[in-house]
């Protein structure tokens, strides 16, 4: 049967997730999306994407990409498919792409944001996607010590899982700051190991809040021991929020 090739620009509130990928038995955003094109194409359809957040984690800019019968109107797609979609997932934009494109091996780099409300006091309105951390944390050591993670690394002691047989990469950007009563943890990699993220701002909360210093992050980051770096921090502030190609494949994901 002839099909061609479809890219998907999500958005969603994880919560009530178990993940983007598919489980047996379990809600999660891979499956909203395969009954909503099966429901729209009349067919299945494996759709993959280029991050597979955890449990409870957001997206603002998840691709995904899937095969489907040829000449769907990207605009006609876009509106099908939310409309069959739960209110909690979007589809923002889509577009046609050529059959060698690879939502996860073309992809560059990911951007993830972790979002903390440090205040003294919580937001009902905020409890799904940030943090709460009521005393104050000290950015400025925080920002020293994400430099120490910045480049090629074996990151084996932030992640609490082994899904690859390297736990080298590379982040391109690592960066706290802050917006009103919000840090924001910014980080980007080529890829991520199971929880990096979590585990690497698990640690920088400990770094600001003193319960460590800078040579404790340093030794811990050194040591290579699986799961060393801890606590893992809750998956709810955490959002995938873009995901980069080359310039050439840069318009079908924007």
């Amino acid at each position: 049967m002839n099909s061609s090739k479809y890219v998907l620009l999500v958005e969603y509130d994880g919560t009530h997730y178990h993940g983007f990928q598919w489980q047996a038995g379990l809600p999660t955003i891979q499956d909203e999306l395969e009954k909503a094109v099966k429901k729209f194409c009349g067919w299945s359809s494996r759709v993959m994407a280029a991050g597979r957040t955890d449990a409870g984690v957001h997206a603002k800019g998840q691709v995904a990409g899937f095969r489907a019968k040829p000449g769907l109107s990207p605009t006609t797609l876009v509106k099908a498919l939310n409309y069959y979609l739960p209110g909690d997932i979007t589809v923002k934009t889509a577009n046609i792409a050529n059959d060698d494109f690879n939502v996860r091996g073309d992809a560059l780099s990911r951007e993830y944001h972790y979002y903390i409300l440090n205040r003294n006091m919580p937001s009902p309105f905020t409890r799904r996607f940030a943090l709460f951390v009521p005393k104050m944390l000290n950015i400025e050591v925080m920002n020293e010590a994400c430099q120490l993670i910045q480049g090629e690394h074996d990151f084996i002691s932030f992640t609490s899982s082994l899904d690859t047989k390297s736990t080298t990469r590379y982040v391109y950007e690592a960066k706290v700051g802050k917006k009103e009563d919000f840090v924001i943890f910014r980080m980007i990699a080529n890829s991520f190991l199971p929880h990096q993220v979590r585990h690497t701002l698990g640690l920088l909360l400990r770094l600001g809040l003193g319960k460590i210093d800078s040579r404790d992050f340093h030794d811990i980051m050194e040591a290579r021991s699986l799961g060393l770096a801890s606590p893992v921090a809750p998956p709810h502030g955490l959002c995938l929020m873009k995901v980069n190609y080359p310039e050439s494949l840069g318009a079908l994901v924007n």
